[in-house]
């Protein structure tokens, strides 16, 4: 395993875009919040909105300067981990890579500055506007870079030149896979409800502090709101439609998920148990009867195919892992929508800031949303081992010749190093505007600027 090269550029590019991920999930999760509190200041005339506005553009900026930072990496670990698989499908997934970087990347950073520090020189109006466009780059850039992942998963649009490469046929087939849009779907929903526990656990930990009561309010009101609808809407339809595209494309994958090694009709929905892939089943189950043959092919006595169907070589690599990442990313689904429907009761009945314990739970439970979706990203990523372009190009024939194991071992204790650093540094910024508080940067802003009309320093 010491000097297996594809290993360690697998777990190299796994630990680099899992670190990655961390920070453009919030950013495309607050943009919807952003966007709604500008409209509310905009019709209202509510300083409050403003406030909130204010103070969360800030935490999105740091976020989108640490997504930068992160990001470049994996753009060339494409060239220098993986020239086997960027010289055999560059021609296709660098149209999208490309796109994202020139449109998305651009509208986003060309607006950012403006909707972080240009509230004292645009009118509502025009904040609103340009908050808009940075939640239209946001959310564009993700859409480019799944339509790349979803041709990995299920290709179309393609056609094979010459020299065996892979090269876009139609574009619009390759832009409108089905397979992108309902995984934008269920990726972008999923980033709200990051974006929705980050909001009411900050709204929580004002409340239980008892500081900046009505920003708290705010937050916890439209978190909550906006978590719960997310929450469900992960489930379903898009959790609902993205399990299907999974059981008709990727059969084998959808097997490896639920643990399921034999075909056949009502197949069951493994919700707790261990699998022994040596001696093919599940130790310990627990299980709801025909839930699976329900949520692939919408019928409770619907065919599902188990491992027992593929031949051993098609298997995702690694099966236990995958089959407890999906039941994790699952799980925690089920958690989030039970929390929010809570917190959503306690405040129609006035109580949602006076009930302590529910409090606690909101401010701790922000790291879980991360998990879910770090586990979901990893189902999908396992299930379509062991092809780097499914059912066309294996992942052993796509890392780089010419490097070896230890060079990678070195470059990968570097980001180790590095990324500490950097999380450190952010993780402290945060806190810092946190502690501080949103009326507290309202005021800051204000001296600065009156400070700057009468000449004088201010620091």
């Amino acid at each position: 395993m010491v000097d297996d090269v594809d290993f360690w550029s697998r777990i190299q590019f796994g630990f680099t875009i899992t670190y990655h991920y961390l920070f453009p999930q919030l950013t495309m999760g607050l943009a919807p919040f952003l966007v709604l509190w500008r409209w509310l200041a905009l019709r209202n005339g509510n300083e409050r909105y403003s406030s909130a506005a204010r103070f969360w553009s800030t935490i999105f900026g740091l976020n989108f300067v640490v997504g930068v930072v992160t990001g470049i990496p994996m753009e060339f670990q494409f060239g220098t981990n993986w020239s086997g698989f960027s010289r055999y499908a560059g021609g296709v997934v660098g149209q999208t890579l490309a796109m994202e970087g020139m449109f998305a990347f651009f509208l986003e950073s060309a607006f950012i500055g403006a909707m972080v520090f240009g509230e004292k020189i645009f009118s509502r109006r025009a904040q609103l506007y340009i908050t808009i466009a940075v939640f239209l780059g946001s959310w564009l850039s993700g859409y480019f870079i799944l339509v790349t992942n979803a041709f990995m998963q299920h290709p179309l649009g393609y056609s094979a030149s010459a020299d065996g490469t892979l090269q876009v046929s139609s574009f619009m087939i390759y832009m409108l896979n089905p397979w992108a849009l309902i995984m934008f779907m269920h990726n972008m929903t999923a980033a709200v409800v990051t974006g929705a526990f980050v909001v009411s656990a900050v709204g929580a930990f004002y409340a239980l502090r008892n500081n900046h009561p009505e920003q708290s309010q705010i937050y916890l009101n439209w978190g909550t709101a906006i978590g719960l609808i997310a929450s469900l809407t992960v489930a379903y339809p898009t959790g609902d439609a993205q399990a299907k595209v999974v059981a008709r494309y990727q059969e084998v994958s959808l097997a490896a998920m639920e643990g399921r090694f034999e075909s056949g009709a009502m197949a069951p929905m493994n919700i707790i148990g261990q699998p022994d892939v040596q001696n093919r089943r599940i130790d310990n189950p627990i299980y709801l009867p025909g839930a699976l043959s329900y949520l692939a092919t919408g019928s409770f006595h619907g065919d599902v195919k188990g491992l027992d169907s593929f031949p051993q070589s098609q298997w995702p690599t690694n099966v236990e892992l995958l089959y407890y990442a999906y039941h994790i990313m699952v799980g925690l689904g089920t958690m989030f929508i039970l929390i929010m429907v809570i917190a959503l009761w306690k405040r129609f009945r006035g109580r949602l800031t006076s009930t302590r314990w529910l409090l606690w739970i909101l401010m701790l439970s922000f790291p879980f949303p991360y998990i879910a979706t770090t586990a979901g990203w990893m189902t999908t990523e396992l299930g379509r081992q062991p092809w780097l372009v499914f059912g066309l190009f294996r992942t052993v024939q796509g890392h780089s010749p010419l490097i070896h194991s230890g060079t990678v071992i070195f470059t990968l204790i570097g980001f180790g190093g590095l990324y500490f650093i950097v999380g450190f540094l952010y993780l402290f910024l945060v806190g810092r505007m946190i502690l501080r508080g949103p009326t507290d940067l309202a005021h800051q802003s204000e001296a600065h600027e009156a400070s700057v009309a009468e000449g004088k320093p201010h620091d």
